[in-house]
């Protein structure tokens, strides 16, 4: 099977059991939150065996174990009132008092356990970028399942724009690249097959998916479609610095793929890449312009 068929078949199959997924409100999106604690792990996994070539690290076991902590206590914030009547202090800052902790415990293992000191600034900064890129930024998608009226589809509607913005937005920019990249390609040397074409598809596929969301959902995404075009070119954006980004990591330690698991896609970061850098925009954006996150 080639790489094309398989990427079809990631994007007409594994795209709408995913967004399928984020639309099920069960238990305030429980599955959901399963599905990003798995992510979260495996990728930081990929990402530890990606940095291990060149820059050393803490135990892989801790490492994964403080990337995995910050999905599953976001989990247990937005879950666990759908169960007993519970109020978290902080509201979602538990979420970044989490992750001050989890950098605290690097910091204070690589104190107490190493016997040399040479490498210990790698380790720290190496192993809390593990956890910060893999395991922080992907509760800003933990932090959308909770809308501030309790309306479930709303959470699952935001949810779904997003990735189908990230998504199209991956998708137009390889099916650009390919049709039309042939002479504009080499601008970034990071990743000299990406064009200017593929730049170009990658914004037109996230914006056209916002503004899907905005005549599908136009209770939620009210107003002037300005607005809804504005995230579109701001996730395009962080989308692709995402991919870039992910690609200098791959190049340092010359590897082509984060992993296997994925057919035509490699590992989980291959994929997780933009939503990671693109979470955030995402998810501040919204509450500045619609006030419902």
């Amino acid at each position: 099977m080639n790489k094309v068929v398989k990427r079809l078949l990631v994007f007409f199959i594994g795209l709408p059991l995913v967004i399928s997924i984020a639309l099920w409100p069960v238990y305030n999106h429980l599955p959901l939150h399963i599905l990003l604690i798995a992510a979260s792990v495996i990728g930081a996994s990929e990402l530890y065996d990606i940095f291990k070539e060149h820059t050393p690290l803490l135990p892989r076991p801790l490492v994964l174990f403080c990337a995995g902590l910050l999905p599953f206590v976001a989990a247990v914030y937005e879950v666990l009132p759908a169960f007993v009547s519970v109020r978290f202090p902080f509201g979602n800052e538990i979420i970044t008092t989490f992750f001050i902790f989890t950098v605290l415990l690097l910091l204070l293992v690589e104190v107490v356990k190493s016997q040399t000191f040479e490498k210990s600034n790698s380790r720290i900064a190496g192993s809390s970028f593990i956890v910060l890129y893999c395991g922080y930024l992907i509760t800003f998608i933990s932090r959308m399942t909770v809308v501030p009226d309790g309306e479930k589809n709303v959470s699952g509607a935001i949810i779904a724009v997003f990735l189908l913005m990230v998504f199209l937005c991956d998708s137009l920019a390889w099916f650009f690249g390919v049709l039309l990249g042939k002479n504009n390609r080499g601008l970034i040397k990071a990743s000299p097959n990406k064009s200017i074409a593929g730049f170009i598809g990658g914004f037109i596929g996230s914006v056209a998916a916002g503004i899907l969301g905005h005549f599908i959902w136009p209770n939620i995404f009210h107003g002037s479609i300005a607005k809804i075009v504005s995230i579109g070119i701001c996730v395009a954006l962080a989308s692709i610095a995402g991919d870039l980004a992910e690609s200098v990591f791959k190049r340092s330690a010359g590897v082509k793929d984060s992993g296997n698991i994925i057919p035509g896609r490699g590992g989980i970061l291959d994929s997780m890449d933009s939503i990671l850098m693109a979470a955030p925009v995402y998810y501040l954006l919204i509450e500045l312009f619609y006030k419902v996150v």
